[in-house]
């Protein structure tokens, strides 16, 4: 029988785990192990493990502070045939264990699934359909949309972190992804990590019936949580064309490098998109400003991608 584990990181959210803990308790399918990786100091989250029961529960002690420090900890912990990654703020529904089962026995090839969030922000959810979901544009862009797609399963690039399931020996020799940037949440590293089993040569597949409500909770200080903070748009820049350049095939890396440093993105502007925004963004002197700090980050998330690429690191 296939054995699942459940993996969530977790840092100072007490009551978003306790409810993400109770709708693991009643999948239809039950998890066989649920890892939730915490930091030593967070005592909050100590006492909401201590007070569960119908689980299979193992903490995961981390000390160093990060996304990508707790999530490679909870995988160094895992012995089971699968493991389903999702945040503490979310809520699976009840059958996402039992279709991610199925998922991966039916198809050997599989590497990497993902599904659907459902996000609220308060009691609004955040309507709307989208068929290109997980996708690297032909000219560069990433495409993201996962709490948005429709439409049947299909093959992807990439996924999102709050929903996303994985074959152990897909990820064996894998790891998040450490020299990404950013302060809390190391930007995008959800996507790094698939474009690397997909690399891999795993099929990766995003299905929208694989489903979870995602109640966005906030981040640690500093650290912005939207994709228009503007504390997080350099380092997002910077994590993006790096990912792109280290795990993309070359054509479609160099695709996103030409246009990212001609046109560039709403929250990453270049001269392209820039010179039609001049008055959103302050004025030509301001204008300017950004986009020098835009090209910057992305020039450098592009040599050290080089680099990574060049030494297979």
């Amino acid at each position: 029988m296939t054995s699942v584990a459940v993996l969530v990181p977790t840092w100072r959210r007490p009551e978003d785990l306790a409810r993400c803990l109770h709708t693991l308790r009643v999948q239809e399918r039950k998890p066989d192990r649920v890892l939730v990786v915490r930091r030593a100091d967070d005592e909050e989250t100590s006492r909401v493990l201590a007070a569960q029961s119908g689980l299979r529960l193992e903490e995961v002690l981390v000390r160093e502070p990060g996304q990508v420090a707790a999530l490679n900890a909870g995988l160094d912990a895992v012995v089971e045939d699968l493991v389903a990654i999702t945040d503490d703020d979310a809520a699976p529904r009840p059958d996402w264990l039992e279709r991610i089962v199925g998922w991966f026995a039916r198809d050997v090839r599989l590497g990497a699934l993902g599904g659907r969030d459902f996000v609220y922000h308060g009691r609004e959810l955040q309507d709307g359909a989208e068929r290109q979901v997980g996708r690297v544009a032909w000219y560069g862009r990433f495409l993201s949309f996962h709490h948005l797609g429709t439409g049947p399963a299909r093959e992807v690039d990439f996924l999102k972190g709050a929903n996303m399931s994985f074959r152990r020996e897909a990820i064996a020799s894998l790891r998040f992804d450490r020299a990404l940037r950013g302060k809390g949440a190391e930007y995008l590293n959800d996507w790094g990590f698939t474009l690397a089993v997909k690399r891999a040569g795993w099929k990766v597949v995003y299905d929208p019936a694989v489903a979870i409500d995602h109640y966005e909770g906030g981040r640690a200080s500093g650290a912005g949580r939207s994709a228009d903070d503007r504390s997080a748009a350099l380092p997002r820049a910077y994590n993006e064309t790096y990912i792109a350049v280290r795990y993309l095939p070359p054509v479609r890396a160099l695709a996103h490098v030409l246009f990212v440093l001609a046109v560039g993105t709403s929250v990453a502007p270049a001269p392209g998109l820039a010179l039609r925004r001049i008055g959103a963004l302050g004025g030509p002197r301001a204008a300017a400003a950004e986009v020098a700090g835009t090209l910057r980050a992305r020039m450098g998330g592009a040599r050290a991608g080089l680099r990574a690429r060049m030494s297979g690191s």
